[in-house]
């Protein structure tokens, strides 16, 4: 989608992040920003049975190997890119950051936990499928447009500077505001309502906009893209459907193998 702008992409696929970090440092900073996303599984789900005991495989891994990512994969990643290149613009994506746009129940340490945005490092999440949004991502970025300036883009999540009050410029003044985190910490009340907005507008044609406050910052979540033809067009590109050049000469993913004859 990227390369169709005419854009190159470099892809680091479950970069080592126990070294000295070569695989984050290697390419350099790059001109438009970060794409960080922890793969097609979250990373917790795919490193712990129900039971919160360890998996010993891990499908989307050359030769079924675990332990070649971390938990909670999209949090470390983008930490280690904000710590090595602070001023890079680091856009979040996948089922990971998806999940974790706001306040979520987290299964494996019992206990609610803010938005993945809240620790700072992340300055846009795109969340569900979000082909149309990282396109429109490209263009105001190749515009030279700062992040203030794409807050109207659907399907995002991002920091605003303000909270909800009653001047026209707030981005919040048309959201709907829910509970925040600190008050879901005291109120399963406040949580079960909370789930219950975010699960109608997540289903809904035409969703409102959302906003959380969680420590000092207010996340504002946009309503989702409407759905067009361009969905037919993102298919038709040229895909390999191949697994990354790195794991040419390595074992077989079995998540690859069992897929690679499947269609859309």
């Amino acid at each position: 989608v990227i390369e169709d702008l005419g854009l190159r992409v470099a892809i680091v696929p479950q970069p080592n992040w126990q070294d000295d970090l070569r695989d984050f440092k290697k390419l350099g900073k790059p001109r438009l920003f970060f794409g960080v996303t922890s793969g097609n599984m979250d990373s917790m789900i795919n490193h712990y049975t129900a039971r919160k005991r360890l998996r010993s495989t891990d499908a989307y891994t050359a030769g079924d190997k675990s332990g070649f990512r971390p938990d909670r994969a999209t949090s470390v990643y983008t930490k280690i890119i904000r710590d090595n290149f602070p001023d890079s613009l680091i856009v979040a994506g996948g089922i990971e950051a998806s999940l974790r746009r706001l306040t979520h129940y987290d299964y494996w340490d019992d206990k609610l936990m803010p938005s993945i945005m809240s620790d700072g490092n992340i300055d846009l999440l795109v969340y569900g499928m979000g082909e149309q949004t990282i396109r429109k991502i490209c263009l105001q970025l190749l515009k030279g447009d700062s992040i203030d300036k794409m807050t109207s883009l659907p399907q995002i999540c991002y920091v605003a500077n303000s909270t909800p009050n009653n001047n026209t410029n707030d981005k919040t003044k048309d959201a709907i505001i829910l509970a925040d985190h600190e008050e879901c910490l005291k109120s399963k009340r406040s949580f079960a309502k909370n789930f219950s907005i975010i699960e109608k507008a997540s289903n809904s044609i035409y969703a409102p906009k959302l906003a959380q406050k969680s420590g000092d910052r207010m996340i504002v979540v946009n309503p989702p893209e409407l759905e067009n033809n361009d969905i037919d067009r993102y298919y038709e590109y040229p895909y390999t459907r191949l697994p990354h050049p790195k794991y040419w000469k390595k074992p077989l993913i079995p998540a690859f193998e069992m897929i690679r004859f499947s269609i859309n």
